[in-house]
């Protein structure tokens, strides 16, 4: 991935939750990249984290590792001061962490189920967020939360709710915008489409896979590494000052809104 300097995010301290793998790991190279003290989460992949750490800090960039469940919402919060103390501020903050938990259709959902997927992809966001504020409202700064395609087009089978709880965060995202802006905070999405991440290999087949690339104008699946810029034009006041409570759809044109 070719790296284009942006310097306003040189020193920034910017944690990014789901970030030991998929996405999440290729924004936070993307970040190290540019000069920025990476808050590395993650919770149950403790090898891949460490392995990302180790390839950043060997490139020359700066990373805390940062672990918590995010479906707990005191533990999450608690990482998020943790990290603020460790970095000595917090100008950014990328709710990335998420996931479908299953697929499972509409008539087969249970109140476990709901719960799992709304803690996982919404309140993670929220108690992240909360807990960010104060630290982004000393000197201003930014959230970017990380929706989906499937928050804007229903979502594929049995991931009906998944899609409904990234529409759910796109909407936050709208309003925590309007909410802190006048501490000099924006607040973006970023909706990834059909990426290749261990996200399609836990929860889709080649099947399934192959039916949705065949949908995209592009005709193929995305990458990891083509939604980092997004995360970073997004981050930065020099490429993006005017630019708040919009969600931006990486998707090789399969959903145009």
């Amino acid at each position: 991935m070719t790296t284009l300097r942006i310097p306003d995010l040189a020193g920034k301290a910017v944690l990014i939750t789901g970030a030991s793998t998929g996405i999440g790991a290729a924004v936070a190279e993307g970040f190290a990249a540019q000069g920025a003290h990476v808050g590395l989460h993650y919770n149950a992949s403790a090898e891949a984290a460490e392995a990302l750490k180790a390839r950043i800090e060997a490139a020359g960039g700066t990373v805390t590792l940062v672990k918590a469940d995010v479906t707990d919402a005191k533990a999450l919060e608690r990482a998020v001061a943790d990290f603020a103390q460790k970095a000595g501020r917090l100008d950014g903050l990328i709710n990335n962490a998420g996931g479908m938990v299953g697929r499972k259709k509409y008539d087969e959902m249970d109140d476990d189920y709901y719960d799992a997927v709304m803690d996982l992809n919404g309140r993670s966001v929220i108690a992240a967020s909360r807990a960010a504020i104060p630290f982004l409202k000393t000197q201003g700064g930014f959230i970017i939360n990380t929706t989906s395609v499937a928050g804007r087009n229903g979502a594929g089978p049995g991931a009906g709710l998944y899609g409904s709880s990234k529409a759910f965060v796109a909407n936050i995202t709208r309003g925590m915008a309007k909410e802190l802006a006048p501490f000099n905070i924006r607040v973006n999405s970023v909706a990834p489409g059909v990426i290749t991440t261990p996200f399609h290999e836990r929860y889709s087949t080649d099947q399934q896979l192959e039916a949705m690339r065949v949908t995209i104008p592009s005709q193929r699946l995305g990458t990891a590494d083509e939604c980092v810029g997004v995360f970073l034009f997004l981050a930065s006041d020099l490429m993006s000052s005017y630019i708040s409570g919009q969600e931006i759809h990486v998707n090789g044109g399969q959903l145009m809104p």
